[in-house]
């Protein structure tokens, strides 16, 4: 049986895969926390049939990407809260193109459906596409079609919100 010891040091020391799974799907910080919490138990379940076939971090993508998505349908099931909070004006003199570029890159992944979000923050994590197929359940090659359809939609919505600015 696993133990308990192991699993914490392990979950330490890849903690930022669940991080950036948590940014990636929720917006507010007590979703993050929730669904951090969310997936270390879910994590912790499924640790005892861990068997090492995979690596450890790409086992706990795993645990964390069909987590999040099950997380996330829960969440848009639930009614919207609104928040009433005045946004702060932004200083014209801070404006940088580049930032903004990202801004919109990220804005536009967030609106991909969620395999897609996953897929990409596995891609920009430098995974290959048997390894992304294999955390997804997919093929290399599905995988493969999937990030071209992907950086097509992306370029287009990145545009799209270049030229509304």
């Amino acid at each position: 049986m696993a133990s308990e010891k192991e699993f914490i040091s392990l979950l330490n020391a890849h903690q930022k895969i669940i991080y950036k799974v948590c940014n990636l799907y929720m917006d507010k910080h007590a979703d993050r926390e929730d669904l951090f919490q969310e997936i270390t138990l879910q994590a912790w379940k499924a640790y005892a049939n861990f068997r090492g076939d995979a690596k450890f971090s790409t086992w706990l993508y795993r645990i964390a990407l069909n987590t999040a998505i099950t997380f996330f349908r829960k969440e848009k099931r639930a009614p919207s809260i609104y928040s009433t909070d005045v946004v702060p004006e932004q200083n014209e003199e801070a404006y940088d193109p580049i930032e903004e570029k990202v801004k919109a890159m990220y804005a536009a992944i967030g609106n991909l459906s969620k395999i897609d979000k996953a897929i990409v923050m596995l891609y920009l994590e430098d995974y290959s596409y048997i390894e992304i197929g294999d955390m997804m359940g997919i093929t290399a090659n599905n995988v493969a079609v999937k990030m071209n359809r992907i950086k097509i939609k992306l370029k287009e919505e990145t545009q799209k919100q270049a030229a509304a600015l």
